[in-house]
């Protein structure tokens, strides 16, 4: 978490989905806010919202002028909302406030385009935010001050990790961490799978395939050591580890990994 950064800014939702509800509850149990603090606006009180305010005890809204009246307002609705909620904020906003998306395909500059020269901040995290171990990362245009941005940060380290990038690398941030939890799940089954041929159980070879890829994860972040440099540390001359590589290797594994970030990226180019 940054020093020195201090998050006291009113804050408010536009949104009530699942990554929404995600933010705010990492946002109370790091008790950056409290729950009364928090705003969430959707045109209905409909179910997601009234859940929210049940488990949260977050404040709700059916004006959006209530919530484009916070110094921090977090767009967390689907890419086609975007064109309508923009032109319905443009004119309730001011330019001190901070306009934070959470929209995939979303660019700053499509937002400046309705908004005009506000102070605009583009985010893409992952779906394990909801159990605090999120990447996300944090691009912002020229409006927006270091401390501003800093703030922003700390918003998002509160449910895993976060880190300022430039917006021109937002496809390849995409491929790296917004699209591959999917693709360490699909791992993680084959993983299992192939421990339950082999006569293993099959919610036991889920864990023991869940916590070996965690504990893996947790080794390169915390040793700072080069993965490839793990991989050779557990892979004996002669023994079943580098067998198992030198399968994967034959059949692809790498280059297929390397084509799923690539494929995640190139669509979301497209999309933007």
């Amino acid at each position: 978490m940054l020093e020195g950064v201090s998050v006291m800014k009113t804050i408010a939702f536009i949104g009530a989905g699942n990554m929404a509800k995600a933010i705010i509850k990492r946002l109370i149990q790091s008790e950056l806010y409290q729950p009364k603090e928090i705003l969430v606006y959707n045109h209905r009180y409909e179910p997601t919202l009234k859940q929210l305010e049940q488990d949260l005890g977050i404040t709700p809204t059916l004006e959006l002028s209530e919530a484009a009246a916070a110094s921090i307002l977090i767009l967390a609705v689907k890419p086609f909302v975007f064109p309508k909620l923009l032109k319905d904020l443009k004119e309730q906003l001011n330019e001190q406030q901070l306009v934070v998306s959470i929209a995939a395909g979303v660019t700053i500059a499509q937002m400046e385009e309705v908004l005009g020269q506000r102070k605009i901040v583009r985010v893409m995290t992952n779906t394990p935010a909801l159990v605090g171990e999120g990447m996300t990362s944090i691009s912002n245009n020229p409006h927006v001050t270091v401390e501003e941005a800093g703030e922003i940060q700390q918003l998002f380290e509160s449910m895993g990790k976060a880190a300022q990038v430039p917006e021109s690398m937002i496809d390849a941030v995409i491929g790296v961490s917004g699209s591959s939890p999917a693709y360490t799940y699909l791992f993680i089954e084959a993983l299992a799978d192939g421990a339950v041929a082999e006569g293993m159980p099959r919610q036991m070879a889920y864990e023991f395939a869940a916590q070996a890829v965690l504990g893996a994860a947790k080794m390169v972040l915390e040793t700072k050591e080069h993965p490839g440099v793990l991989k050779d540390n557990v892979s004996s001359p002669g023994g079943t580890t580098i067998q198992a590589v030198k399968t994967l290797e034959e059949n692809g594994f790498r280059a297929a990994v390397m084509k799923a970030v690539h494929a995640a990226a190139e669509k979301n180019r497209q999309m933007s």
